[in-house]
């Protein structure tokens, strides 16, 4: 799990990479609309790859308990 996190974090940050500066901010209407609400969108999206890698549960090591012999009872 924790490498498909990885892969789309990865993923995320080249886009943004990519796509940052082609997207203008400044220009009103829908073209600004749009490169906001992409913005916003692709953050999450980092955002939730960050938090699923950091807030998964850890493997733990399965103690052994020791084993006694069994007296016998009678």
């Amino acid at each position: 799990m924790k490498q498909r996190l990885l892969l789309c974090l990865l993923l995320c940050g080249v886009m943004l990479y990519y796509a940052v500066p082609r997207l203008s901010l400044e220009n009103g209407g829908l073209e600004g609309l749009f490169a906001g609400s992409w913005l916003l969108f692709a953050l999450l999206a980092v955002a939730g790859n960050l938090t699923g890698i950091l807030y998964s549960p850890k493997k733990q090591k399965v103690k052994r308990q020791p084993e006694y012999k069994r007296l016998r009872q009678y």
